[in-house]
């Protein structure tokens, strides 16, 4: 299974763990990047020094490479930019805005870097910017949403541009990763399977319902705002989508979720807390640690390919 992700990121599997807010942190990033795929740190919306401080801890753990998302839209953007700098990070993935400001001086730094992109005039901009890689997210995926589903999308962009494109939304076993080499990916982002690693520090709650989850159970908040996000149904949804089809105002919405998604990852809230996840957990069944899941999944993926 090698590709030119696997070549320029120096990993075994092209697998990389999606960079995912209050769950991407050392122990799952060192765990994905020990199993052969790339770990990722999820900067969201952290200081600098407190994505230093994970940096350093997933070093004590791996030798292997391992990257950072910058969450573009955070307040603390320009400090982490930096210090994925200072720290000697090799890849750094960016979602939430355009990363064009900080090209020239991760490039100088020899930093790979891969954004995310929902259409396809972003990833034609981005790879005119310097990107060295896109990742192809659909709507199926977890989190802040695009429009497109991975099926159209991936193909559509693999057309648009020549630097490596990475599939990402609704892959969780090796059918997913077969699918995606079929459209023109060349490697695949996945975020739902890895919340339930034993290496994953969400709380179990959280994790049992992910597993417990069944095919219809996704809801999708925010739509009228255009600030989708997608997350598995509880309490908080259904007072979310009520409120939001009478029409309340962004800001109101906010407010019902703030410090959500903490709230549900730490404390093992699921009835008030945002669980985000995508369409593909109804799929995920059970725990296991990050190398069982790589390794499984590698293995069905190109017993496909060769088939």
């Amino acid at each position: 299974m090698e590709t030119r992700i696997t070549e320029m990121l120096g990993i075994r599997y092209p697998i990389i763990q999606g960079g995912m807010a209050w769950v991407a942190e050392h122990n799952l990033a060192a765990a994905v990047s020990e199993a052969g795929g790339l770990g990722l740190i999820g900067g969201a919306n952290a200081p600098g020094e407190v994505v230093r401080e994970e940096i350093r801890k997933a070093k004590e753990l791996t030798d292997k490479p391992f990257g950072v998302n910058v969450m573009l839209l955070s307040p603390h953007a320009d400090d982490v930019a930096r210090v994925v700098v200072e720290e000697g990070i090799k890849v750094v993935t960016t979602g939430a805005g355009n990363p064009e400001k900080y090209m020239d001086m991760w490039k100088e730094a020899g930093i790979k870097v891969i954004t995310v992109v929902a259409s396809v005039a972003l990833a034609k901009r981005m790879e005119k910017y310097g990107a060295d890689a896109v990742v192809a997210e659909g709507t199926e995926s977890g989190g802040h949403i695009g429009e497109a589903t991975t099926m159209t999308l991936v193909p559509q962009v693999a057309d648009a541009v020549s630097i490596p494109v990475i599939a990402a939304g609704g892959i969780a076993d090796g059918r997913g990763i077969a699918a995606a080499f079929m459209l023109g990916a060349e490697a695949v982002q996945i975020g739902t399977r890895f919340v339930v690693a034993k290496e994953s520090i969400v709380h179990e709650n959280y994790k049992q319902r992910i597993i417990k989850a069944k095919d219809i159970d996704s809801a999708v908040t925010g739509r009228t705002h255009g600030h989708p996000i997608r997350c598995l149904r509880n309490k908080m949804t259904r007072e979310y989508l009520k409120l939001e089809q009478e029409g309340k105002s962004f800001e109101e919405l906010e407010y019902l979720t703030l410090g959500s998604l903490r709230k549900a990852v730490q404390e093992g809230d699921i009835n008030e807390g945002t669980v985000m996840a995508g369409q593909i957990a109804g799929m995920i069944d059970k725990e296991q640690t990050c190398k069982e899941m790589i390794e499984e999944m590698a293995a069905q993926a190109a017993a496909l390919l060769k088939r």
